[in-house]
């Protein structure tokens, strides 16, 4: 099988002495949508700061599509994994909207031509291209976020990562952020987000990593997010639509549905099925 990142035994601790990773190991399937759950603290963005190059291992090993990330091959490893910061002021700096989104491919030595390309397609990709010369300080909190991720769209890396993207988005903005999201899953990228919304990456996820206190405490499929001992262990809630379907008595379904369209689906069928009262 092959796989978009491989991390084997990978510890990490701050300068201050905060221990943040504790022998992680996981793989991350190449193609897959794959959602990192755990409370502040667990590691999860200290994991992604691993996967392309921001931090180095200082015990074990982390593969990008094969590539070993090291200090000799950063540059390289930067552009197979595009990383969207949590926040897009850390990350949106530049005078317009045109100049940020164009700042990645210019710094990697990209002809004019080209830069021009992949600017217009990347805001056309998040929705933002009649915002190309406008200041970015100028827009919503949720339009900075689409020129984030617009900006690391344009280096076009094989692998897309996203720290807590749904943080202060409102309802309509999380939406876009689904859509852009499964766009570029379908179009071939792997996606890694880190969250706390586990309604989110019940829905969308095709493969869960739980974290706790440094450690990867369960990984698989979105089944995961079922287990009451991972739920508790991890101090994170059941998924909504769980929830609903562990709160009714008698209740015995196969696999809970992911979505709510799903959901309802299936209680039209149960009560369809039910016998008929006189």
């Amino acid at each position: 099988m092959d796989y978009a990142v491989e991390i084997h035994n990978l510890a990490f601790r701050h300068k201050d002495g905060t221990v943040a990773l504790r022998g992680v190991t996981m793989k991350v399937k190449k193609g897959s949508k794959t959602a990192i759950l755990g409370h502040n603290g667990a590691g999860k963005s200290t994991l992604l700061f691993h996967l392309n190059g921001i931090y180095l291992p200082q015990q074990g090993s982390v593969k990008i599509l094969g590539v070993e990330v090291n200090r000799k091959n950063e540059k390289l490893v930067r552009k197979m994994v595009g990383l969207v910061f949590q926040d897009p002021d850390d990350q949106v700096f530049s005078p317009t909207v045109w100049d940020d989104v164009a700042f990645g491919p210019a710094n990697f030595g990209l002809p004019r031509e080209e830069i021009e390309i992949r600017v217009k397609e990347a805001l056309r990709a998040v929705g933002m291209e009649e915002f190309a010369d406008k200041m970015p300080f100028h827009l919503s909190y949720g339009q900075r976020k689409r020129v984030a991720i617009a900006g690391v769209l344009a280096v076009k890396p094989e692998i897309l990562v996203l720290d807590e993207p749904h943080a202060f988005l409102d309802p309509k903005s999380k939406e876009n952020l689904f859509d852009i999201l499964e766009k570029e899953n379908q179009e071939g990228r792997t996606v890694i987000i880190a969250t706390h919304d586990v309604d989110f990456a019940y829905e969308w996820a095709d493969e869960i990593v739980v974290m706790r206190e440094g450690r990867v405490l369960a990984q698989g499929g979105t089944e995961v997010l079922c287990r009451g001992e991972i739920i508790k262990g991890a101090g994170l809630e059941f998924p909504k639509v769980v929830r609903f379907f562990n709160r009714i008595h008698g209740l015995k379904v196969e696999k809970a549905p992911k979505t709510i369209d799903e959901a309802a689906e299936l209680v039209n069928k149960l009560l369809k099925n039910m016998p008929q009262r006189d």
